[in-house]
């Protein structure tokens, strides 16, 4: 005899989608493939109307440094603010004004009346939404998953992450091509709408209560007091600020240069740059189902076969080298990334995600213009290969002294209990098993924190 417990019609239901994919980190995904698809495209779209508009290589980079400095300048206001008040509001809002710049950029394009020094104006604009917007977003997706399946989540969120970029890469060049840059940035601006509209349903009732902080300033002492006493989180920003420094040399100078004059144009660079969007998917994939007990031990080296494209450049490789180097930098960079978030998810106290964040953010992009604008010179006082492999060497050195920090070398995972918003929390469980190591100092002061 059937019983009633064991009834068909009375068993639960169960959920198709994995227990970490909670309503929040849905609707983030969602937004977040949204914004991406748009955005890549709209990148496209602003060169090309810069060059619509009689400008040269010249403005493109004014236009460019136009939304790189408020980026850099307000996203430590941004971070603070991001832990002030709710940041599912600063998102909305930042979407909301990058949906307004664009809208006016696509305006003025369209009508043929755009000039420099409003495109510059305009991209600022955008550049500051994303200063207010980075922190609270990287916060408020550290807070929206269980501590058991972080990794898992953050791999799956940056596989559609990239996906969608590669994706609004493509079809943003072939739109650009077909009814114009005004266009394109007219449907970026409509996708800032859209992931506005998404992220405004993001449930922060769960999210814990914040006690009032002593004033911005305040908030952003104390960030920097979270930041500099964890010697595994600035000295691995002190080590990205040199190879995404190098890193952006490397694929906005020389790569196009030796695309030029070793490699027959502009179509293998391209290539090449696809295969590195690949590597990142892959590498995302890959992310889903090893989850590495010594995190960082494990991210940082696979920084290691980041320098692999610069050194393809120096000597140079053909085409088909030169896309399989930076096939695996995609690949490691990635696997690199979902270490850093599992780690910062899991040492850094939630209410001061968005300013630890901002720090990391403002550090990691600190030497990005000015690499950029010494390539040339360098290119030109010790030649381009040469310059090259020093980029090359420079990050091999600086990602070796990264390992000679105790923190980076012996922090492990371990599982713990979150409470978030939108989804649900996973029971914490005892570590230590065979032959676990013990855990490191950061480790333990994590679980101190967190668990008072």
């Amino acid at each position: 005899m059937t019983t009633p417990a064991a009834s068909p019609r009375q068993a639960p239901h169960r959920s198709r989608r994995p227990e970490w994919a909670g309503r929040n980190y849905l609707l983030l995904t969602a937004a977040t493939i949204v914004t991406n698809l748009g955005t890549h495209g709209a990148l496209i779209a602003t060169t090309w109307a810069v060059f619509d508009s009689g400008g040269d290589a010249g403005d493109v980079g004014l236009v460019a440094m136009a939304r790189f400095l408020p980026l850099v300048l307000f996203l430590l206001i941004g971070g603070a603010v991001a832990d002030r008040v709710p940041r599912h509001r600063v998102m909305v809002a930042a979407n909301a004004l990058n949906c307004v710049s664009q809208a006016a950029f696509a305006v003025l394009v369209i009508s043929g009346e755009a000039r420099i020094w409003q495109m510059m104006v305009l991209t600022a604009l955008c550049g500051t939404g994303q200063a207010f917007f980075n922190p609270a977003a990287e916060g408020m997706l550290m807070a929206s998953v269980s501590g058991e399946q972080a990794s898992r989540a953050f791999a799956v969120f940056r596989m559609a992450m990239h996906g969608a970029a590669i994706g609004g890469a493509a079809l943003g060049g072939a739109l650009v091509a077909f009814v114009g840059p005004g266009w394109v940035l007219a449907i970026d601006a409509v996708a800032f709408a859209v992931a506005g509209g998404l992220r405004a349903f993001l449930d922060v009732s769960g999210a814990p209560d914040r006690a009032p902080g002593g004033g911005l300033f305040a908030d952003l002492r104390e960030g920097w007091q979270e930041f500099v006493g964890r010697p595994w989180l600035w000295s691995i920003v002190a080590q990205f600020s040199v190879v995404v420094g190098l890193i952006g040399a490397v694929e906005s100078v020389f790569g196009p240069l030796v695309a030029r004059d070793e490699l027959g144009g502009a179509r293998p660079w391209g290539i090449a740059l696809a295969a590195y969007g690949a590597g990142t998917v892959a590498g995302a994939v890959l992310m889903t189902r090893w989850k590495p007990r010594r995190m960082l031990f494990v991210g940082t080296l696979c920084v290691f076969p980041i320098a692999l494209p610069s050194a393809a450049l120096a000597v140079p490789l053909d085409a088909a080298g030169l896309t399989a180097a930076m096939f695996v930098s995609g690949v490691a960079i990635e696997v690199f990334g979902v270490s850093w978030m599992t780690t910062m998810h899991q040492e850094i106290p939630e209410e001061k995600l968005s300013r630890v964040s901002a720090y990391d953010w403002f550090g990691s992009t600190a030497l990005l213009p000015l690499s950029t604008a010494l390539a040339g010179p360098a290119e030109s006082a010790f030649g381009r290969s040469e310059a090259l492999w020093g980029a090359a060497a420079l990050m091999v050195l600086v990602t070796a002294l990264v390992l000679l920090v105790p923190d980076v070398r012996n922090l492990t995972r371990r599982p713990h209990t979150r409470e978030v918003a939108g989804g649900p929390a996973t029971e914490a469980v005892d570590p230590a098993g065979p032959g676990d190591v013990p855990a490191s100092s950061a480790d333990a002061e994590g679980a101190l924190r967190r668990n008072g």
